[in-house]
């Protein structure tokens, strides 16, 4: 009994919903669908649905569809629908042969069309856009009856006809439902299901002139693929009751049921479509894949893992009410992902020679250092070591500030995996900028060598001169402005101006070398990186900072 009981409290709401229609048996199988419109690149909410419908599918032993709700040809592109499969596929959510497109079932829904009028169920109207809305009334007022309302079967029938067969200008004519013009519910007084619109349509071409509304193809779409659980957010609640009714009238048999769910909301990202768009097109970001945007494409370009998002959905879970989340908990899952995966590189990023005047001329000297020490699995590499290195900027300061512990003049550190080293001094050039460190080093130190003599308090990281590869590393912080807020005053976006901080000259240890797109690593120090897919060749590495290393972010136990 307490196992039973465990599972019952440890199932979220659709599960035990789904629960309860296969016990009574109102289906006797589960099959869901993930149903973007194509009218742009995915983002992270999207990820939290595709996950949640597939992982429904492969917990109840059923089947998953991907499907196309591609009813509104203005805003469709077939470079929307490649984006899309990829990014389902990169996530993990097998779909198998079941590759579907709404515009594949255009006659059936035509059909359906008709079956509604002949049932007197739908009828022509002639209203304009603008009457249709001002006849539907309000929350406080009913609406008013169209005067087209009462037209024969016959004529509807024959109109109907016309509309397909393109007698009607744009906008000219509609078919709505004939419901109830008093419905509290606004969604159910005579809703437009079809428009005639003059488009080319990505994947019928100029096969229709008449198009379905979504709320009508939606329901039709589901039945006709079997789907039994319509999964979707909550703004689609209070159309639940037109979705019933189209699948109703439409007389399709064991039709699906919808249940909604609330909708991922990050903080401070920007997810609307209208405005990335925008972004792409006023070149303020390298497309719908930058990797300051939150779209799946450009999460994957900057190094996060489908593991690390499907980490973060399950962190979020499900539920009925809308909240936002805290992007530092998607942060959060990368390192959790990359921290005993990767292994961990030398990279520095802002450079500034250090020169051991006591290390043997023309030595290079092979370190053995661990590929990640949370990690022995990874094994090692060989470092290559020699007279000259590269330091970052900040591991020295020639007058430091209290609690500063890394190199300035008399000062001793360790170099990482390597020896002791105590600062002798420096070089400047004429603006008094620092170009060279000085120091000399203690043989006895050897990282390794079982040296137990005195301690340092620093440790800073390096790589040789002789062997180092020069890279591009690219930093990134949120696009807007998170103390200002993501809008402005006139709904334009509040941009940060340093989202982007490109370091043309940092070096890299040649353990880099052969580094595909994609590959991550983490930077000791400085973070996680991946290998940019877009920009980066053999001869010229790009890397993208993907986190840093650190966050205040912690997990509720």
């Amino acid at each position: 009994m307490e196992d039973n009981k465990e599972e019952v409290i440890s199932k979220n709401f659709i599960e035990q919903e789904i629960d309860k229609d296969l016990s009574e048996g109102v289906y006797n199988h589960v099959q869901t669908r993930f149903p973007p419109e194509p009218n742009g690149y995915l983002h992270i909410g999207h990820a939290k649905s595709i996950l949640l419908n597939y992982g429904l599918a492969k917990k109840y032993g059923g089947k998953f569809n991907l499907r196309f709700d591609d009813t509104n040809p203005t805003k469709e592109k077939t470079e929307f629908v490649e984006s899309i499969i990829e990014d389902v596929k990169w996530l993990g959510a097998e779909f198998d042969d079941r590759l579907y497109f709404a515009s594949n079932y255009f006659q059936e829904m035509y059909d359906c069309a008709v079956l509604l009028i002949k049932k007197g169920k739908a009828f022509v109207c002639d209203l304009t856009a603008e009457e249709i809305r001002e006849y539907r009334g309000d929350f406080k007022t009913p609406g008013k009856e169209s005067p087209y309302r009462n037209r024969s079967v016959e004529e509807n029938l024959r109109l109907f006809e016309e509309m397909k067969d393109g007698k009607y200008k744009d906008g000219e004519k509609v078919l709505r439902a004939r419901i109830d013009m008093s419905s509290p519910n606004i969604n159910m007084r005579d809703p437009v299901i079809y428009r005639v619109a003059r488009m080319t349509h990505h994947n019928t071409g100029d096969k229709w002139c008449i198009y379905p509304m979504y709320d009508f193809a939606h329901p039709i779409e589901d039945a006709i693929e079997h789907i039994t659980h319509s999964i979707c957010t909550l703004e689609f609640e209070d159309h639940r009751p037109l979705y019933d009714w189209v699948v109703k009238e439409c007389e399709f048999e064991n039709p699906p049921r919808q249940i909604e769910f609330a909708k991922l909301y990050l903080t401070n990202v920007v997810t609307g479509k209208r405005y990335i768009k925008k972004l792409v097109e006023d070149k303020i970001v390298d497309g719908w894949e930058d990797p300051r945007l939150v779209s799946i494409a450009a999460l994957r370009r900057r190094g996060y893992t489908p593991e690390s998002l499907r980490m973060f959905v399950d962190l979020v879970g499900v539920s009925k009410a809308n909240s936002s989340v805290d992007y530092a908990m998607l942060e959060y899952c990368i390192r959790e992902d990359l921290k005993l995966k990767r292994p961990r590189m030398m990279a520095v990023l802002d450079p500034i020679k250090l020169v051991i005047d006591n290390y043997p001329e023309d030595t290079v000297e092979y370190l053995d250092v661990a590929n990640n020490m949370e990690n022995p699995e990874l094994g090692g590499r060989k470092v290559p070591f020699g007279k000259e290195l590269y330091i970052e900027r900040e591991d020295f300061m020639e007058e430091p500030v209290k609690k500063y512990f890394r190199l300035f003049p008399g000062n001793e550190v360790r170099l990482m995996n390597a020896y002791f080293v105590t600062c002798t001094g420096c070089e400047k050039d004429e603006n008094g900028n620092v170009t060279v460190v000085h120091c000399t080093y203690d043989p006895e130190t050897k990282s390794g060598s079982g040296f137990e003599g005195r301690k340092v308090k620093g440790t800073i990281h390096w790589v040789a001169a002789s062997t180092a590869a020069e890279a591009e590393c690219r930093l990134y912080e949120n696009i807007v402005d998170e103390e200002k807020g993501k809008l402005n005053e006139d709904g334009s976006l509040n941009l940060n101006p340093n989202s982007l901080t490109v370091l043309k000259r940092c070096y890299v240890e040649p353990s880099f070398e052969g580094a595909r797109a994609y590959d991550s690593f983490q930077f000791v120090r400085n973070g996680y990186f991946c290998v940019d897919c877009k920009d980066s060749t053999p001869g010229h590495l790009v890397f993208n900072r993907i986190v840093s290393l650190k966050s205040s972010f912690k997990i509720a136990k």
